[in-house]
Formats: C-alpha cells, structure tokens, sequence
C-alpha cells in the first residue's frame, strides 16, 4: 500500500547486535560529559501544559558531532521511561550514587550513534537532553523546592510529554538551532517525537516514532497503575517525602517487574526461560521457584539501585496521559495528522504488545490520509516492545535511509 510517500512492508530478517565500541575506538564518540543549562528561573518559571509551572529549571543534556555554519544538520535523540541523556559514548566521570546515577557503561543506544554509525556524529550534530520529572541531572521530584527548601517529592507539578517537547524546543533555542533535522525516539521517546510532529511542525524536517503510538492502550494503561499502586502503598513511601530515610524500594522494585513484563514477549520468555527451575536446593516456595522469578527479582532490584520512585510516579503518569488525537484533533486522529508538516517514519516490531503494531500501522495510516509522506515498517523480531534497542542492524538501515 502506497500513497502520499508512504511505503508499507516488513524489513528484511534482523540480527541481534549489542557490542558497545570502546572510548578509543575510531567509531565511538570517545568519552563524554553531561552538560547542564538553566532554562527557567524562579522569578520567570516554565509554563507547564496542565496549568502549573515550575521554576528553576535546570536541563542535562549531551552533545556529539558539530553544529554546520548553516545550522541545519542538528538531530535530537529523545529517550525512553528510565533512560538519560548520555547515549552514545562513555562518560568521563560517572557518579554511582543514588540519586543523578551517571552510567559507568557506554550510552544506551550507542551502537547506532557515533562516527560512521546510522547516526552518523560525522555529518549530524546530535543532541540526547533529559526530560523534566527524571532523576538524570534535569530538574525532578528529588531535587530541592525552593520554596520550602525541602526536595519537591510529590508536591512536584504534574507534567506531560508536551512539556518535554516544549522545553527541549528552548535547549534547541539555546544551542542556536532553529530546525531540527530530525527527531528521534523509541516508545515514550517515540510519542515525544510524534509530539514534535504536532506541536511545532514548523521546525522539524523529519519525526522518527520507533515502538510508540498517539496513545497507551487500556492494558499499557493498566500495567502502569499496578505499579504505581506497588509504590503508593509501600511503607516507606510516607507520601513522597522519602528523602534522607528508608526508600519504598519494595514498591518501586515491583513496578519495575511489572512494566519489564510489558517490555518482552511471550516468545523471547519462553526461549529464555520457559520453565526452568532455579539451581537451589532448598527454593523458595512462593519467590524462587523459576528461573523467570529470579530474572524479574534481578531487574526490580537494579532499577531502585539507579531510578527514584516519584519520578517514576510521574514520568508513567505522563506516558498514560499522552493522546495525540485528542490533544490536537478533538479525538480525530486523522485531523490531528493534518497539522504534520514533516517526514514520519513509524517502525513498529512485531512482538511488541505494548505499543502493537496494529496500533502503530494505524496511526501510519492515519498520515498517510492527511496527505502526509510517511513510510511504515514492521520489522519481525522476537524481543518484544524492548526490540528498538536490540535489533540494533535493521533499525540503523532505517534510519541511515531515512535521514538521507
């Protein structure tokens, strides 16, 4: 099916590929260091788009590659639920304490981001920014409220992924950039750049949406408030003023096995695990009997070592409440598409049941109806909706022609 630019059609079989290059590598961009840029202040605050606003505002972003003299090969890479903005390369001095946790590891995507890599750092001056309500360096729940000069907690204000979009809009202001070559990003980061698409159509060239659709299915919908609720209800929460005592650990290490569950498929847990027993004598009845259990057990346990449970509170609650066709269209999805002025590619995986690719096709579709050019790719893959991090060969093809 084509029409208006648009091309459907599976790509061709995807192999696994995670093997980070290291800092001296001539295809890595070597190490790295988070910078940070105050973006609001108290006495001119950023207007959020629930009605709040919160000032100041300090922003940590990433950098890599070299703005052009005409200042039109800038591409901005927007991250998922728990990620930060160090993507690619290897940070110069990593902080492992708990809160701000700099990765001792190479960036989360960086085998598509570098010299000569899909994401070329030789042609394209690429930004990674860290979105407010995170623990990662950007302003968030952990950090000190001003005006009672006491960490936010749960008095920290609502926010949504327009937010996001709005005030990595004024980073963009900030490093001199007044159109983007293109916007990138995968699952919550993908509705960040379908949000670019939408809500500043005049200043993206091309929105890059990898396993995300307009909005979150009922299920996705319900995961997240299971999770919530596991936080909500731990002991330790005493409603969001943890800070300095007993963290609800407990809590948040459940929301994290519950969303991880969203994140693989039937299949790629059945092939790893199926059901396996753990290699114990004597397991434990009700927690160690699979091997599965002590997976999840593990993920739980390592995401409280690095996230903060309130920003996990509000960054889900803002995934929940994002819907395109709704926030621009009055419910009509298509009518919303009409405001597109860019270049969409959707990528969807077909494992993924988070962000199905029933859903993801839809909204192609939906473009491609508003006369938009938009092309739509399913790519087979077994690892679920984590797939856009792991099938790191056919998403590169993509997005090497894509940008070209």
């Amino acid at each position: 099916m084509t029409s208006s630019g648009a091309c459907y059609g599976p790509a061709s079989a995807p192999r696994r590929s995670r093997e980070d290059d290291p800092p001296d590598s001539p295809r890595s961009v070597g190490f790295t260091e988070a910078k940070t840029v105050q973006l609001a202040t108290a006495e001119k605050p950023f207007p959020l788009f629930l009605g709040d606003s919160i000032g100041p505002v300090d922003v940590e972003y990433e950098t890599y590659g070299e703005l052009s003299a005409a200042k039109d090969n800038a591409v901005l890479i927007v991250h998922a639920l728990s990620g930060d903005a160090h993507v690619a390369g290897w940070d110069r001095s990593p902080d492992t304490s708990r809160r701000n946790f700099r990765k001792k590891h190479a960036g989360w995507w960086d085998t598509v981001v570098g010299p000569g890599k899909a994401i070329d750092t030789r042609k394209y001056f690429v930004v990674c920014a860290n979105f407010l309500g995170s623990c990662y360096g950007t302003t968030g729940p952990a950090d000190i409220d001003p005006k009672t000069g006491k960490p936010y907690g749960a008095r920290f204000p609502a926010v949504t992924v327009n937010d996001w979009v709005r005030l990595q809009a004024m980073l963009m202001d900030a490093l001199g950039v007044e159109r983007v070559r293109a916007v990138v990003g995968g699952s919550l980061g993908g509705q960040q750049a379908l949000e670019w698409a939408l809500a500043l159509p005049e200043r993206i060239e091309r929105s890059i949406v990898l396993a995300a659709s307009p909005c979150l299915s009922a299920q996705g919908l319900a995961f997240n408030a299971v999770g919530r609720q596991a936080i909500l209800t731990d002991p330790n929460y005493r409603n969001g003023d943890y800070y300095g005592g007993p963290e609800p650990e407990a809590g948040l290490a459940v929301a994290r096995m519950m969303a991880h569950i969203t994140y693989l498929s039937e299949q790629g847990m059945g092939k790893k695990f199926g059901r396996k027993l753990q290699d114990k004598d004597e397991p434990d009845f009700f927690r160690g009997m699979f091997e599965v259990e002590r997976y999840l057990a593990h993920q739980g346990k390592s995401f409280v070592e690095r996230f903060d449970a309130n920003s996990y509170l509000y960054i889900t609650r803002a995934m929940d409440l994002y819907d395109a066709a709704a926030q621009w269209g009055r419910g009509d999805l298509l009518e919303a598409c009409r405001r597109i002025r860019s270049r969409v590619m959707v990528v969807s995986f077909s494992s993924d049941w988070l962000y199905p690719p029933d859903q993801c096709r839809e909204f192609a579709l939906a473009v491609m109806r508003a006369g938009k050019p938009v092309t739509y790719v399913n790519v087979p893959s077994p690892y679920g909706h984590d797939a856009f991090l792991v099938e790191t060969e056919p998403v590169s093809r993509l997005l090497e022609s894509f940008l070209k």
